[in-house]
């Protein structure tokens, strides 16, 4: 097998033996760094790319929505609202070329980020 073959495997294998924890981090590390990638691929004016980053942002913004059970707990019902102006958001920005907004979607995806991987370790500490 070549390296990227193994690489492709060795994350896939990651994600096929994560704890639902674990899998909800790593939906919010990738949705960060598109983010990043694709606020700045706006600013550099590299239209194609920024689409890709934007697009695939949706995509998780889109897992996160549908796969929360709103009846698990009482904050639910607000963050899947959260995630619905999260990608309305992001939309819009993908097709108004706004970097800006895809920030304010990172500045709030940061906190939420950092919030269930303090909860997770307390899981796993607990």
């Amino acid at each position: 097998m070549t390296a990227p073959h193994l690489r492709d495997r060795y994350l896939q294998d990651s994600i096929n033996t994560a704890s639902p924890g674990k899998l909800l981090l790593m939906l919010y590390d990738r949705l960060v760094l598109d983010l990043m990638k694709g606020e700045e691929a706006l600013r550099a004016g590299e239209r194609e790319l920024a689409h890709e980053q934007l697009t695939h942002a949706q995509e998780i913004v889109l897992e996160l929505r549908t796969s929360l059970d709103v009846d698990a707990w009482s904050g639910a019902p607000a963050l899947a609202n959260l995630y619905g102006w999260m990608l309305t958001e992001l939309i819009g920005a993908n097709i108004a070329r706004d970097a800006d907004r895809v920030a304010a979607c990172r500045a709030l995806v940061e906190p939420l980020r950092d919030a269930w991987r303090e909860a997770a370790a307390a899981a796993v500490a607990g």
